[in-house]
């Protein structure tokens, strides 16, 4: 059972704009949003990183396996299911997206931008000069480092939130590992 209010009609009047746009991009509102509308400012900050990082240059599936590789890592059933849907939609496989889960890629580009997402998050972002080399080794430039950082950013803020006010899984489950 959720612990914050996910029932639309009862949000701030100024979340309501926003959760027009939500509902248009996706078809539904979904329960992360209904949960998040509780806050305008958070609303705004959340769908506004949606929005800016989406037209990034890392591209949307490689966005959406590094999303399901920090909800993994991080129990967020919510955001895996989320993100899995997100990623096949975005052009990756079944396998691809499982793979993802785990923080692996058959892509050396895409393993390394796992690879190092996974231990800012694991590390609490205390990683070395070695691991920002190897990001550039796999072709990545420093605005793509800043966007793997923004990516890791936002999916821990919808974690947290998914995680610690149990929004209910609105998207088809996925097993974590």
């Amino acid at each position: 059972m959720p612990r914050v209010n996910i029932e639309t009609q009862s949000v701030p009047a100024a979340s309501q704009a926003l959760l027009a746009q939500i509902q248009q991009a996706f078809g539904a509102t979904p329960n992360m949003f209904k949960a998040v509308a509780n806050s305008p400012a958070a609303l705004q900050s959340m769908w506004a990183a949606f929005g800016a990082l989406g037209k990034g240059t890392l591209g949307a599936r490689l966005g959406e396996q590094i999303a399901v590789a920090i909800a993994n890592r991080n129990r967020c059933e919510y955001c895996l299911a989320a993100h899995t849907v997100l990623g096949q939609n975005a052009g990756a496989s079944a396998a691809e997206m499982a793979a993802a889960q785990a923080g692996q890629s058959a892509d050396p580009r895409t393993a390394a931008a796992l690879a190092f997402a996974l231990k800012v998050v694991e590390q609490r972002a205390q990683i070395g000069d070695a691991d920002v080399a190897s990001l550039r080794e796999a072709g990545f430039s420093d605005g793509q480092i800043v966007e793997i950082m923004a990516h890791v950013a936002l999916n821990l803020f919808t974690n947290y939130i998914n995680v610690a006010l149990d929004v209910p899984v609105d998207f088809p489950r996925v097993a974590l590992r």
